[in-house]
């Protein structure tokens, strides 16, 4: 796999994504931009940004913290994640110059199909994809893994083109089954057209390997193999149209 530091502007701020390719595949492939938890650009976000691309994407790992102010693991993630809470409408601009960096760089290379765009994010990223399809981005799919699914500023009536999907364990404490309930009467109410799969036993982060602080976070192969699974053919069906 190629990896390619890819810089762009977002408000007068830089930032930096990690575009990461298969040079041996053929032709122009689907678009899918990966959004990491809370920790940001790490060298694990890039090997699942492999991992995806292995599957047949051109992908690209966002940065939503900017280069001048990117964890190093050892913080208080909320120093980082609650102004960004905060301040929704600045995470979805970020998020969205993140998806037309990303476009813009597979399609200058030759190596993207423009008309085929999705999302997915993990944790803080979860929430993010999601906040990319509340602003009406036109992207084919949206999916959730482990998300926050919470918002100050939920989505308009009509106004999601993404089909959204959110993958979740149902005893997540940090998205417990009342964020579920917002977030499906916000989709409800915004006409989306939506899927939550919640995995019973299943807590936050299950699809991160050294997960393992019950009953708060931990590793699920089950809920890892089966979420991938419905991932991947719900982006695949949303490209087909069959969503």
């Amino acid at each position: 796999m190629k990896v390619e530091s890819v810089d762009y502007t977002v408000s007068g701020l830089k930032f930096r994504g990690e575009l990461v390719h298969d040079e041996t595949a053929r032709g122009p492939r689907p678009l899918l931009l990966m959004c990491p938890n809370w920790a940001g650009v790490t060298p694990r976000a890039v090997e699942i940004g492999k991992e995806l691309a292995a599957s047949g994407y051109v992908v690209m790992v966002a940065d939503m913290h900017g280069l001048d102010r990117r964890p190093t693991g050892a913080e208080n993630p909320m120093e980082f994640l609650q102004p960004l809470i905060k301040a929704p409408d600045v995470t979805r601009a970020r998020v969205n110059a993140a998806m037309d960096t990303l476009t813009k760089a597979a399609t200058e290379r030759g190596i993207g199909a423009a008309s085929l765009r999705a999302a997915i994010g993990y944790c803080f990223g979860g929430s993010n994809v999601l906040d990319l399809a509340r602003s009406g981005a036109d992207v084919a799919a949206v999916v959730s893994m482990h998300g926050n699914l919470g918002t100050s500023m939920p989505a308009k009536s009509g106004e999601v083109k993404a089909a959204v999907l959110v993958v979740h364990g149902a005893d997540d404490p940090v998205a417990p089954k009342s964020d579920r309930d917002s977030l499906e009467a916000e989709m409800r109410a915004a006409g989306a057209n939506w899927t939550i799969l919640a995995f019973g036993g299943v807590y936050h982060s299950f699809t991160d390997p050294s997960a393992n602080r019950p009953p708060s976070s931990q590793f699920s192969a089950r809920a890892n193999r089966y979420g991938y699974l419905l991932a991947h053919t719900f982006i695949a069906d949303a490209f087909a149209g069959k969503l």
